[in-house]
């Protein structure tokens, strides 16, 4: 019969375990893959430290598998309180009770689920609720620092007073909290960052009531490339300017581009982490330093983070620019 075609039997089975190859590691159609038993190691480099009266802020190494880790879990007094994915290395325990002590460890997963033995326990004291406590710590100062590695850094900053005390200072990059020390410290070691990357780093002060202070001065630090990697993509030196014109507020933006071997034909912008617009030139592309006007109509006093990052001339995006804050003016 023309236009059907008939499968031998033999030919159907070669064919569905061909399928069942692709969808799975361990069939019956051909060798079996080794099942996934091995641990990963336990994490290493565990702290914990006093957020305020009723939480605490616990961090650590990344731990390493044979095959990956999936996630890390967080326990008190032995008992797991919270899971966290791979990607993070830090977390927040709360619901804790006031002048207390208690103690900490994480153990690291797999996708088989393997689980770590315990890493090294780690004890904190929570501090007594200032219930009298009603002023913010003042604003951290003079934020410096440098990178170690390619993937460490270390902070330092001036300290901050409060009307009761200080408990806690909290390192922010790019608006998210990823590291804690206690208020008898200011400075930090940062681990775990990605080489040849531009980060932004903040501090805030925090008091035993949990008030935190205003951002002090963000500090833009790029971490080395690894051996044998491409240099930086990212545009530097960016700098903002905004005012008000009626009901909308401008936003001036200012850069020095990377140099790429080639023209950059344009640059997307992100606002808090979303892409807000395709920066493409009207005519030939500037050389040097760049400059763009953003308009936007939100409220006066509107909060925004802002970062660019450029397209490169093989037509594939670089790396992002170290991060902007704007608040728009009224």
């Amino acid at each position: 019969m023309e236009g059907i075609t008939v499968q031998r039997p033999h030919a159907r089975t070669a064919l569905a375990c061909s399928a069942a190859l692709l969808l799975a590691p361990l069939t019956a159609c051909g060798g079996t893959a080794q099942a996934d038993t091995k641990k990963p190691t336990a994490p290493t480099g565990v702290t914990a430290q006093a957020g305020s009266a009723t939480s605490a802020h616990v961090m650590w190494e990344q731990a390493s598998d044979d095959k990956g880790i999936t996630g890390y879990d967080v326990y008190r007094e032995g008992k797991k309180v919270l899971s966290v994915p791979a990607t993070k290395l830090m977390t927040d325990v709360e619901g804790l009770t006031a002048s207390t002590d208690y103690t900490f460890t994480v153990r690291a997963r797999d996708a088989a689920g393997n689980v770590s033995a315990p890493s090294s326990s780690v004890p904190v004291t929570t501090p007594a609720p200032a219930p009298d406590d009603k002023e913010p710590p003042t604003t951290p100062v003079k934020l410096r620092g440098k990178a170690g590695t390619a993937r460490t850094v270390t902070l330092s900053w001036g300290g901050s007073t409060d009307d009761v005390g200080v408990t806690a200072y909290d390192v922010y990059q790019e608006d998210s909290r990823i590291h804690t020390v206690p208020g008898t410290e200011t400075t930090a070691r940062l681990s775990g960052l990605r080489p040849g990357t531009v980060y932004t780093f903040t501090v805030r002060a925090r008091d035993a009531a949990d008030r935190s202070s205003p951002d002090g001065n963000a500090l833009d630090l790029t971490t080395p490339s690894a051996p044998g990697a491409p240099k930086s993509t990212a545009p530097t030196g960016l700098r903002t300017k905004t005012t008000a014109d009626g009901k909308e507020s401008l936003v001036d933006l200012s850069w020095d581009q990377p140099e790429t071997g080639g023209t950059i034909p344009a640059y997307q912008l992100f606002l808090d982490g979303k892409l807000t617009t395709t920066i493409v030139w009207g005519g030939t592309p500037p050389s040097g330093r760049a400059t763009y006007r953003l308009t936007l109509t939100d409220p006066p006093g509107t909060r925004y983070s802002l970062k660019i990052r450029p397209k490169l001339p093989d037509g594939k995006w670089g790396d992002f620019s170290a991060q902007r804050t704007v608040v728009l003016a009224g």
